[in-house]
């Protein structure tokens, strides 16, 4: 026999009550006054309700001051809400939204005693991130009634909302709380119960990968949150947003994906236990991975981990002139921030014509920004006077500095290497550009190894801020020096990382890519919901399948493939439908199909 939920649309949800004031709880109070409704906010702690009152009050009197608000709308809006310790007071509630500590014996005890206290026709929602609804709802006295509201923190700002369903809710209470989020300016999107749901299931595999990295010595924290928002234009990087998030909860989270996965991804790296046992917890802790001015603070302090200011102490060699071996994008797109910074360069390819091309396209680049005012028409035409091609790396000669951008191709760059080994005056430095590539392997093609070092430049190079510095084993010290140096004096951001398959974003990145894929592959959610997922609740400025589609699908399952090789991690293989996509020829925008279809230009 249907539930009378089931079958029959609930009325709009005007009364809203929020059990747990912390900062989420008191986020979505704020959102939910905002929007109108009738709050009752209710925490066990009198402190934590005055705490989220208070802070009502703060945040409502800032717009006010930014004119965002009148005064008579800023007193209805604190008048909506009320607080109280007892959970008696959700009693004439249409909705309440729980968002208690991440326990299964705190959330149960909570939908239990709500059972007896509000109507039959009352919504339940769950704000967990990381443990089943399912659990809970079959806990409950009307399990057709429960489901799960994700917000992201911070709730006003955040736009995404995840409403997730199991195989009890009913239709109604879905449809009720979906038209409350769009209500809110919130955008929905509804998904199946299993943890993490779609933006923390994605996330927080990445944040536990840059835990591991960090932890293994491999780079240091600054350098991976660096690396994070400059290669990839996020708006943190993955150890401050873990601080940011909290440790503790983050390893929670974890657990709870890797009790369902069992995805060596999702198993918490060691030092989120060692720093949660240690009460090193994040920013409410007021260190985390790092330290903080004071507990709650965002402001970072220097502490025994922080690199000291003026960077290596050796000094590098001296480059006045650069050499740039190949013709495609990248290559020009190199060429011209160095000719940008002053530097004579020499431009090579496989032949006079293919150089002439790369540095006509140098030219148009550069007029665009004498169109866009970044540099006038003088600036421009002296830096394009700068960039000499020829179709031999004969004239390689007297570079200090040489810079391989050819096809990511082992045996092509180690070919090259040999060549630049004969052409090149002793004691110039030697790069290579490669994203996945073994750096040591083109430095064994040389008889100096030690000249040898990777610069990974970020597509499109003159925009990108990003290089990652690649040492081996075999790099002396004042190349890496050089390197970074002439980092500085192209105006980019320097980060070191060892000789390893895909350095530190492409090592963060892609795995993060393949996982989105497995989600669409199981039917769990649609590209669309997952792109909008990942760009409303994690700020991302591209979603993972629009950045696909742009990188290439040839590309990504080339990089894709060289992970799964070097690490031997069974949730590093390749997703099968990104295979498929690219069997079938489908690689994204370039051939007008990968996971969307494209206009042809």
């Amino acid at each position: 026999m249907a539930t009378p939920l089931s079958d029959t649309p609930l009325s709009p949800l005007r009364t809203v009550a929020v059990v747990g004031l912390g900062t989420m709880g008191t986020g979505i109070a704020e959102v939910l006054a905002r929007a109108g409704r009738d709050v009752v906010g209710i925490d066990v702690s009198e402190a934590q309700a005055a705490r989220c009152v208070a802070v009502l009050e703060a945040s409502t009197a800032r717009a006010v001051e930014r004119g965002r608000l009148t005064e008579e709308q800023r007193a209805d809006l604190l008048a909506r809400v009320t607080t109280s310790t007892d959970l008696a007071a959700a009693a004439g509630a249409d909705l309440v939204i729980e968002v208690a500590p991440e326990s299964y014996e705190i959330k149960q005890q909570i939908l239990r005693e709500l059972d007896g206290i509000v109507r039959p026709d009352t919504v339940l929602a769950t704000g967990t991130n990381a443990l089943s609804v399912t659990r809970l709802a079959a806990d409950s006295a009307r399990p057709e009634r429960v489901l799960g509201m994700h917000f992201f923190n911070p709730a006003p700002a955040m736009r995404l909302v995840e409403v997730v369903s199991c195989v009890l809710t009913a239709p109604a209470a879905v449809t009720a709380v979906t038209d409350l989020a769009l209500d809110l300016g919130k955008e929905p999107v509804a998904v199946g119960d299993r943890p993490g749901f779609v933006a923390d299931g994605l996330l927080f595999g990445y944040l536990n990968q840059a835990a591991a990295m960090y932890e293994a010595n491999y780079a240091s924290r600054e350098d991976i949150d660096a690396a994070m928002r400059l290669g990839c234009g996020l708006p943190m990087g993955p150890l401050a947003l873990l601080d940011l998030i909290g440790v503790d909860t983050a390893r929670t989270v974890l657990e709870a994906m890797y009790a369902e996965s069992r995805d060596r991804l999702h198993a918490p790296a060691p030092v989120l236990k060692q720093l949660s046992e240690a009460g090193l917890t994040g920013r409410k802790a007021g260190r985390g991975f790092y330290t903080y001015e004071a507990p709650g603070s965002g402001t970072v302090v220097r502490d025994a981990l922080t690199p000291l200011e003026g960077g290596s102490l050796t000094a590098g060699r001296p480059v006045r002139s650069v050499g740039v071996a190949g013709s495609g994008t990248m290559a020009s797109g190199i060429a011209e921030v160095f000719a940008k910074a002053g530097y004579e360069v020499v431009l090579a390819a496989r032949s006079e014509e293919k150089a002439q091309g790369a540095r006509a396209r140098i030219g148009k680049s550069l007029a665009r920004s004498v169109d866009k005012g970044r540099m006038t028409a003088e600036a421009a035409a002296q830096a394009l006077e700068r960039v000499r091609p020829t179709g031999t790396y004969d004239d390689f000669a007297d570079v200090d500095l040489a810079v391989e951008a050819v096809a990511e191709d082992l045996e092509v760059k180690r070919q090259l290497f040999a060549a630049l080994d004969k052409v090149c005056k002793p004691g110039a430095v030697l790069a290579t550009t490669t994203s996945s590539l073994p750096v040591v392997a083109c430095a064994r093609a040389t008889s100096r190894p030690q000249d040898v070092i990777g610069m990974h430049f970020f597509n499109p190079a003159p925009a990108m801020k990003l290089v990652e510095v690649v040492r081996t084993v075999l790099t002396a010290d004042d190349v890496h020096a050089t390197v970074r140096e002439v980092c500085g004096k192209i105006r980019k951001h320097a980060v070191d990382c060892g000789d390893r398959a895909g350095f530190i974003v492409n090592a963060l990145l892609f795995p993060y890519l393949n996982n989105a894929i497995k989600m669409v592959q199981e039917h769990y959610a649609s590209l669309d919901d997952i792109d909008a997922a990942m760009k409303l609740g994690g700020g991302y400025p591209m979603g993972p399948f629009e950045l696909l589609d742009v990188v290439g699908l040839d590309v990504s399952l080339a990089i894709e493939k060289v992970l799964h090789r070097e690490f031997r991690d069974p949730g590093l293989a390749p997703a099968p439908l990104l295979e498929h996509l690219v069997a079938a020829g489908c690689l994204g925008r370039k051939t007008g199909r990968g996971f969307r279809e494209y206009a042809k230009r």
